[in-house]
């Protein structure tokens, strides 16, 4: 234990979880607006998700085949699509099979509408302080070959 509170360190922590709760809203508020009307235009969505994150459901066959991580995109052909508080479902077209999945809002590590030339990579949840993960840097940018990512790394202070 040191003898001095670190006021900016507190600071900063605290306003990294505002913003990636904020951001974590806006991409479920966008999920609700597809449920109810469908994706406009263009539009398009690339979701990445950690498979292992308490509260996925997949097909044993996807976790396997993902075991750390998946993209999905939701783009022509996706039903079933559900909102709810922490979590959404939807069902994805895998070689011609439907296959449902739950995905927790806290799994998602980052979000892309390609079309819009938009991204947001996301700490995931954790009680401890997020560390970079390459993996999720290398998602992003394939996700985002036609635009920009905006993350949050950009605008902390190193």
């Amino acid at each position: 234990m040191t003898d001095t509170i670190d006021y900016k360190q507190r600071m900063q922590s605290e306003m990294n979880a505002l913003m990636q709760v904020a951001m974590k809203n806006m991409v479920k508020g966008l999920l609700e607006e597809v449920a109810e009307t469908g994706l406009p235009g263009a539009h398009h969505f690339f979701v990445t998700f950690k498979t292992g994150h308490a509260g996925v459901d997949l097909a044993p066959w996807l976790k396997q085949k993902f075991p750390d991580e998946m993209t999905i995109v939701l783009q022509e052909w996706f039903d079933n699509l559900a909102i709810m508080s922490d979590r959404f479902t939807i069902t994805l077209n895998f070689n011609n099979t439907p296959e449902p999945m739950v995905i927790p809002f806290d799994a998602i590590t980052a979000f892309a509408d390609p079309s819009a030339d938009f991204g947001l990579r996301f700490d995931t949840m954790s009680a401890k302080p997020a560390t970079p993960d390459a993996s999720v840097d290398k998602a992003v940018k394939e996700i985002a070959k036609e635009g920009d990512v905006v993350s949050l790394d950009t605008f902390r202070k190193k």
